[in-house]
């Protein structure tokens, strides 16, 4: 785990974030995001583990870097806890609250330094809270640099996606139901997130890329988990989401593919 998976320090999030800027989202140190990986019924244990598709599961919470490694990961919340909850009540969301994660002092995007200096962040959807150091789209349909704004993550939020996708793909474990205990489905899945990590730790940006195949890989084992994050956001948070939304705009933070997607 020290080798695999180590705790990222301020270097360590600087190296990331060169990952994610060579995928044209400067700043970014993490995509995010929550899968329920489906166990069978604990005794005893009630509604807790019940989730909003009718089953029962215990939650993968993933930050993923930009060759699909699993950088944090905080598993075995409960199945009926929302992604912004989960997030809320793990260790990592803490750290975060906290300022205690390492993440580095803000620094000027490239050739925009009439922002000021800009926060690092994660990118993630709908399911989690806007905050200073989490960015996720606007709502609703959005034209201009807003839908330019959401193209841009987007593009980088998929790294978690299909970071999931190669797990279920490689692990046949995934394709079923756990019929195990909670604690030994932590474990499971602990393990099968190391090994994933253990295989990829030495690739480049240029050789992540995972196939088609491997992202859109089905499994019964794996699933989405809901999309109830909150819309009320704090004036810093929202104020940091509009200069990403600005400096994108800009001829120094514009890419030719943005328009399109």
């Amino acid at each position: 785990m020290e080798q695999y998976m180590p705790v990222p320090d301020t270097l360590e999030w600087r190296k990331i974030a060169a990952g994610f800027a060579k995928l044209a989202f400067p700043n970014c140190i993490g995509a995010m995001d929550g899968k329920h990986v489906v166990i069978e019924a604990p005794p005893n244990s009630g509604s807790v583990y019940y989730n909003y598709k009718g089953t029962f599961s215990i939650v993968l919470l993933a930050v993923v870097d930009a060759r699909y490694c699993f950088r944090l990961v905080d598993i075995g919340a409960y199945g009926r806890n929302s992604d912004g909850g989960t997030l809320s009540a793990s260790a990592f969301g803490t750290a975060l609250r906290q300022n205690t994660l390492g993440i580095p002092e803000d620094t000027i995007l490239p050739g925009a330094e009439h922002l000021g200096p800009m926060p690092y962040v994660f990118v993630a959807d709908e399911a989690f809270p806007l905050r200073r150091n989490i960015m996720r789209p606007y709502p609703g349909y959005n034209i201009g640099e807003r839908k330019v704004f959401n193209n841009r993550l987007s593009h980088v939020r998929r790294m978690v996606e299909c970071a999931f996708g190669i797990l279920a793909s490689q692990w046949r474990v995934y394709r079923r139901v756990l019929c195990v205990s909670p604690e030994v489905a932590e474990g499971v899945v602990k393990a099968t997130c190391m090994l994933h990590n253990f295989m990829r730790w030495d690739t480049s940006i240029a050789t992540a890329l995972p196939s088609e195949a491997a992202t859109s890989e089905s499994s019964e084992g794996l699933q989405h988990a809901p999309r109830l994050g909150a819309n009320n956001a704090g004036r810093e948070a929202v104020a940091v989401r509009e200069k990403f939304a600005q400096y994108f705009m800009t001829e120094a933070g514009r890419v030719p593919w943005q328009d399109t997607i």
